[in-house]
This record gives structure tokens, C-alpha cells and sequence, in this order.
């Protein structure tokens, strides 16, 4: 049990537990999760032989109950993109990585290095990759995966979210605080990746309905029209240009994780994620009142409401 106290967060609770940690190795689970049952031993082997520097391990989450409605098959394709494409290219860049949150092992003695996790930052494992980055170390990408149940309800995706965006905007101004230095333990490469995947992400989240409006408004009331000259048409075709590139960033990592995860029943759904990131707004929108407003409160998720399960695994006694 953990001692009374403010914040009533996860990160505290599990900072609490981090001087009772006795093994080399630890790793965070969500109580409703189920991983792999060969997850433990597939780790402590990668640790075997990785750098002495890779501080962590991220397992790859996938959304079970997709046949729930079509909230959970977009955010089962959201976290095919995130898990199965983009985490592990990431680890490969060694880049920094937003860490899940859950299904992630760490070397004990670099996590008590680094202090364990930010208390007070809701979205505590986002927070935690880039310090570790910041401090020298690696994530590495474990192709183990952990199944989850996703939100069918709209009221409880958002709340969720919120909590998200709400942590990765706390995490970009804790980090952004002496930006000179980050940049230095960073790097230029690895400075773009950390402002691309967390500040970016909500800017990107909180803009994305004014600008995909106005685009359709163009392109199906204005028209783009061509006009005589090379300069005259650049700042047309370098708007069209990345339009279509932020179509396929959305729709190119979802379809290719179905593919790697053999899900040919849920490619129909990939041009829906355009849709679905209007939710996505919508939560960061509501992470930022909740910033102001409620800056610590963590929004819970209600789990065991799944009515499917892809492998069974939600489903087992």
C-alpha cells in the first residue's frame, strides 16, 4: 500500500516500490494487461546481450478487443503504427523514445540512477524515455507483445487521452526548460526526434482540425489551380506536397502494422484514421483545460468492460 500523499499518481506509487525492487532486472505491467507468457525470459536474454547502456526494453502493446466498435479497431491500428513500426525504428535510430507506459523492463540499478519516474507528470513513461536519453542511455525495441483493452466508449477514450496530452505537455516544458542543454546531452538528431514525438505531437493534435478544414474547404470548394510560373505555384505545391505527406504518414505506418500483425480484416478501416485523429484533437484540447484546471489529476480508466478478444487472452480465467 502506498503511504498517504499527494500526488495520487502512478508514478508515485511506483516510485515507492522502486527501493523494494530486488532483481537486476524490473518491469512495469497495468494490472489488466496480458503479456506473453515467454515476455520475461525474452527480455532478461535481450539484456543479456545488448549494450550495457540500454537502460530498457519497450514490449510491443496491441489493442485486443478491436471487434468492440470501430473506436478500438482505430486505436488498434493507432498502437499497430506506434508498436510495431515506428517504436522499433525509433530504437534502431537510437533516438529518444516516449516509452508505454507498460510492458517496459528496465535495468534496476540505471532506473534508481536516474531517480525513477516524475511524480507529478501524468504521463509519467514519455517523461521517463527522454530522461533516460537525456542521461546517455537507450531504449530497445522487445518484439514481445502485451494485450490491452482499449476504450469503446468516446467519453472514456477522451479522458484518457486528455491525461495523455496533458503529460506530454507537462514532459515538453520540463525538458524545455534549459533547452541549450538538452540540445548538447541530446544531440541535433536526437533534439528533432524529442520535439517531433512529444511537443510536436501536441501541436500537431491541437492545429490538425483548423488545418485539415481549411484544406478540404480548398480543395473541394476553392480548387487548386495552376497559374503560369514556377514561383508562383511553390507555395501551392509545397502545401499539397505536405498534405498528401501527412496523409500517408497517417495511413502508410497503420496499413503496414496490420500487415506485420496479419490483421487483413482491419486494412479497411486504415482511410478512417483521418476521422479518428479529429478525436485525437479533441482530446489534446481537452488535456490542455485540464493543464490549467487540473494539472495532477489523473484521469482512470475503467477496464474489464471488453465484449471481444481477438487471441482470447482478455477473456482468460
Amino acid at each position: 500500500m502506498v503511504p498517504p500523499g499527494l500526488p495520487r499518481t502512478k508514478p508515485r506509487a511506483l516510485n515507492c516500490a522502486l527501493p523494494l525492487a530486488r532483481g537486476a532486472c524490473l518491469v512495469v505491467y497495468d494490472a489488466e494487461d496480458v503479456p506473453d507468457p515467454g515476455q520475461l525470459r525474452a527480455a532478461a536474454a535481450l539484456f543479456a546481450r545488448s549494450d550495457p547502456r540500454t537502460a530498457c526494453l519497450q514490449g510491443r502493446l496491441v489493442i485486443d478487443n478491436q471487434r468492440d466498435g470501430p473506436l478500438p479497431k482505430c486505436f488498434a491500428l493507432e498502437y499497430a503504427a506506434l508498436f510495431d513500426v515506428l517504436i522499433p525504428a525509433l530504437a534502431a535510430w537510437n533516438v529518444p523514445i516516449p516509452l508505454g507506459g507498460t510492458s517496459t523492463h528496465f535495468r534496476t540499478h540505471i532506473l534508481r540512477a536516474v531517480h525513477g519516474w516524475d511524480a507529478w507528470n501524468v504521463t509519467e513513461d514519455a517523461d521517463l524515455g527522454l530522461r533516460l536519453a537525456r542521461a546517455g542511455y537507450r531504449v530497445g525495441d522487445l518484439p514481445s507483445s502485451t494485450f490491452e483493452e482499449a476504450p469503446a466508449r468516446p467519453g472514456a477514450w477522451l479522458h484518457q487521452r486528455a491525461r495523455w496530452m496533458k503529460g506530454f505537455i507537462q514532459t515538453s516544458f520540463t525538458h524545455g526548460r534549459q533547452p541549450r542543454e538538452t540540445f548538447r546531452q541530446l544531440g541535433a538528431f536526437g533534439t528533432l526526434a524529442a520535439i517531433a514525438l512529444v511537443p510536436g505531437t501536441v501541436v500537431c493534435a491541437l492545429a490538425y482540425p483548423f488545418l485539415m478544414g481549411h484544406a478540404a474547404y480548398r480543395f473541394v470548394f476553392a480548387g487548386v489551380e495552376p497559374v503560369a510560373g514556377f514561383w508562383s505555384n511553390l507555395p501551392t505545391g509545397t502545401a499539397v506536397t505536405v498534405f498528401v505527406s501527412g496523409l500517408l504518414a497517417m495511413l502508410l505506418p497503420a496499413a503496414l502494422g496490420c500487415v506485420r500483425r496479419g490483421w487483413w480484416d482491419l486494412l479497411p478501416y486504415v482511410p478512417l484514421m483521418p476521422a479518428y485523429f479529429l478525436l485525437v484533437s479533441a482530446g489534446a484540447w481537452l488535456g490542455l483545460v485540464e493543464l490549467v484546471l487540473a494539472p495532477d489529476r489523473w484521469n482512470k480508466t475503467e477496464h474489464g468492460l471488453s465484449r471481444s478478444s481477438r487471441s482470447g487472452a482478455l477473456h482468460r480465467t
